[in-house]
């Protein structure tokens, strides 16, 4: 089943998808176009992987770690599905990646991998958004490139598990004012399912409705404000977001992050 929250009339509803109208609680018809969409699920915490394949790794001319790369989306760079993506001023390279999102749907600890798929609620698309003038040195946690307000896109709906046949087997694709920019596919993810879930919860506990993004393949190039981006995953449905450049009150960021193994003096 595809579940979807969303506004309509003023009214915070949730519904699922069924023969192409969101069929609320009350069993009201909403048509999804004229809704306002929010977040699949309010996630305790959203946990991202890095260089998770490597056929992405290659095209930043990064080093694939030997283990899953974690970091931290915060829950302020959340986004709804037709949400306005802000772009920082003076950023001189800032990307979309398309993502399947992992979410869990009962607390997990201590999970082994040959259990952890009865732990997975459901999917999600998800967007990590970079500013990659701040994302060179894979050693320390991207957060200045990646934690940006609006730069996490979720949605637009939660798919339960049971509706995809396997995740590890789900065409990503990604289009910027409808040109086919990103193509990949889970299958060729380094690190699947089972193994981040056992990794993440040997260390901390993952809760219900916590959110794990599991990387990006190839295919990353610059956007710009007033751009459309439309990401895919097979079987989720397809997450749009426009991009509108921050206030001018702002000021332009400057510096960036020195090469992997370099120091910037800072």
């Amino acid at each position: 089943m595809k579940y979807a929250r969303f506004t309509a009339g003023g009214r915070n509803l949730q519904g699922h998808l069924e023969g192409g109208r969101l069929i609320d609680a009350a069993g009201v018809a909403h048509d999804p176009e004229a809704v306002q969409f929010r977040l699949p699920v309010d996630p305790p915490k959203v946990i991202a992987l890095a260089l998770n394949f490597n056929d992405h790794a290659g095209e930043l001319g990064l080093t694939q770690p030997k283990e899953p790369a974690l970091f931290w989306k915060p829950n302020t760079t959340l986004l709804p599905h037709r949400g306005s993506v802000i772009y920082p001023r003076g950023a001189e390279f800032m990307h979309y990646e398309v993502e399947l999102g992992v979410i869990i749907g009962r607390d997990a600890r201590r999970v082994k991998a040959k259990d952890a798929m009865d732990y997975v609620g459901g999917y999600t698309i998800g967007n990590d958004l970079v500013v990659r003038d701040y994302v060179t040195n894979t050693f320390r946690p991207p957060m200045r490139g990646k934690g940006w307000d609006t730069f996490g896109p979720l949605g637009p709906y939660y798919v339960t598990a049971d509706e995809i046949k396997d995740p590890h087997d789900l065409k990503l694709t990604a289009y910027v004012n409808g040109e086919l920019r990103q193509e990949g596919s889970t299958r060729d993810m380094i690190f699947g399912i089972p193994e981040l879930i056992e990794h993440i919860s040997r260390f901390m506990t993952l809760q219900k409705d916590d959110v794990i993004l599991t990387g990006t393949p190839k295919g990353i190039s610059h956007v710009h404000p007033g751009d459309v981006m439309r990401l895919q995953v097979e079987g989720l449905g397809e997450l749009v977001n426009d991009i509108v450049e921050e206030d001018e009150g702002a000021e332009p960021i400057t510096g960036k992050e020195s090469k992997e193994g370099e120091w910037d003096g800072r």
